[in-house]
C-alpha cells in the first residue's frame, strides 16, 4: 500500500530539544496571561472579581457578568483563528520553501477575500457556512495560481519568484474586490468590516462551523511534519528517504489553504500572524516541524489574541480592528526578516 512516507528508519528520529519544555511552559503561561487580559480588558474594563462572576455565576445579571460573558466567544474565536494561522503559516513556508511564506503574502487571503466578496454581490450568501466554502475555493484556486505563475521559467518555485506572483496576485485580486464593491454600496457596508479583519463579530455558531476544518487542518498538518522535514533537505534526498514529494506538498498545501481559507472567512484577511508566530517558534527551537507546528499553534493563539485586545486598547472606547495591529506590526518585521534571510530557501 502506497502512502506519503514509507516506513524506514531513514527518517530522522524524535529528539526534543532541550529548551522544548521552557519554551512550552513560557508560551502556555502567556496563554492563560492573554486570556484573562482578553476577557477583563476593552471598551469596559472589569475588575478580577466581576471576571469570577461572569464566568462561573451564572445568576448574576450584571453588566459587568454579561460583558464577560460576551467576551468568551470572542476569546476563543481569536485562539482558535490565531493557531490556524499559525500552522498554516508554518505548512506554507515548509512547503514552498521559503522563510517568508505567509497566507497573506502569497495572495492567498485575497483570494479567498475575492470569492466571499462575489458571494455578497451576485449570491446574496450571508452565513458563515457559505462564506467558508467559498473562502476555501478561493483560497485554493489563488494558491494553485501563484504556485503555477511562480515555477516558470529558469529555476522553478523559487523563495523570490513565489513572493513576487504572489504580492502582483494579491494586488490585482485587491483591485477586482474593489471593483466589485464600489457600485453596490450594500455590497461594501456588508464587506468592509470583514476586509480588515477582526474577531469582534464571533459567535458560538461560527466557530462550531470553524472548528472541524481546524480539526482536520491540524491533524494532517501532524501528520505530514516528518515528512515535511525531510523535504527540507531537498527532493533528491526526500525521494531517498521514501518520501513522495509531489504528493507531499499537494496534502500539505491543502492544510494549509484549508486553515487559511477557513479563518479568513469567518474573521477576513488577517495577515501576518502565520509569517511571526512561526519565525518566533523556530527561532527558539530550531527548523524541526514536529515542534515548530504545534507550538506555532500556541503562539500565534497567544499573538493574534493579544493583538486583539492592544486594539481593544488602543481604539477605546471604540476599538481598533485586530488585522490592522498586525500588519501594523507585521510589516516592519517582515522587512527585517527579509534583508536578513536575503529571501533564501529553507
Amino acid at each position: 500500500m502506497n502512502s506519503t512516507v514509507t516506513p524506514n528508519n531513514n527518517l530522522p528520529s524524535l529528539h526534543i530539544p532541550k529548551r522544548f519544555t521552557l519554551v512550552l511552559i513560557i508560551c502556555l503561561v502567556a496563554l492563560v496571561i492573554v486570556v484573562l487580559a482578553s476577557l477583563i480588558f476593552g471598551a469596559r474594563s472589569v475588575r478580577f472579581h466581576e471576571l469570577i462572576d461572569g464566568l462561573f455565576y451564572s445568576h448574576i445579571d450584571s453588566y459587568e457578568a454579561n460583558v464577560v460573558r460576551k467576551r468568551i466567544s470572542r476569546t476563543v474565536f481569536s485562539l482558535l483563528c490565531g493557531a490556524a494561522l499559525g500552522v498554516s503559516g508554518a505548512l506554507m513556508q515548509a512547503v514552498t520553501r521559503n522563510p517568508i511564506a505567509d497566507p497573506s503574502i502569497l495572495g492567498v487571503n485575497t483570494g479567498a477575500a475575492l470569492f466571499v466578496v462575489c458571494g455578497i454581490a451576485f449570491l446574496n450568501i450571508s452565513t458563515a457556512s457559505q462564506y467558508i466554502w467559498l473562502a476555501l475555493a478561493g483560497a485554493a484556486i489563488t494558491a494553485v495560481f501563484v504556485f503555477g505563475i511562480g515555477s516558470m521559467g529558469r529555476g522553478g518555485a523559487t523563495p523570490i519568484k513565489l513572493v513576487l506572483a504572489g504580492a502582483a496576485t494579491s494586488a490585482a485580486l485587491a483591485s477586482l474586490v474593489t471593483a466589485i464593491m464600489i457600485p453596490r454600496s450594500y455590497v461594501m457596508d456588508q464587506f468592509r468590516f470583514w476586509q480588515v479583519g477582526s474577531v469582534g463579530s464571533a459567535t458560538w455558531s461560527g466557530i462550531t462551523t470553524f472548528i472541524p476544518f481546524l480539526i482536520i487542518g491540524i491533524l494532517v498538518a501532524f501528520m505530514t511534519a516528518p515528512a515535511l522535514n525531510a523535504l527540507a533537505l531537498g527532493d533528491e534526498v526526500a525521494t531517498g528517504l521514501g518520501v513522495r514529494s509531489g504528493v507531499l506538498r499537494l496534502i500539505a498545501a491543502l492544510a494549509g489553504v484549508l486553515l487559511c481559507g477557513a479563518t479568513t472567512a469567518l474573521a477576513g484577511p488577517i495577515g501576518f500572524i502565520g509569517l511571526l508566530a512561526t519565525h518566533v517558534i523556530r527561532l527558539l527551537l530550531g527548523p524541526d516541524l514536529r515542534f515548530v507546528i504545534p507550538m506555532s499553534a500556541l503562539s500565534g493563539a497567544v499573538i493574534l489574541t493579544i493583538s486583539d485586545v492592544i486594539g481593544r486598547l488602543i481604539g477605546s472606547p471604540g476599538e481598533l480592528e485586530v488585522g490592522v495591529v498586525t500588519a501594523f506590526v507585521g510589516a516592519p518585521i517582515l522587512i527585517i526578516l527579509a534583508m536578513k534571510a536575503k529571501v533564501r530557501s529553507l
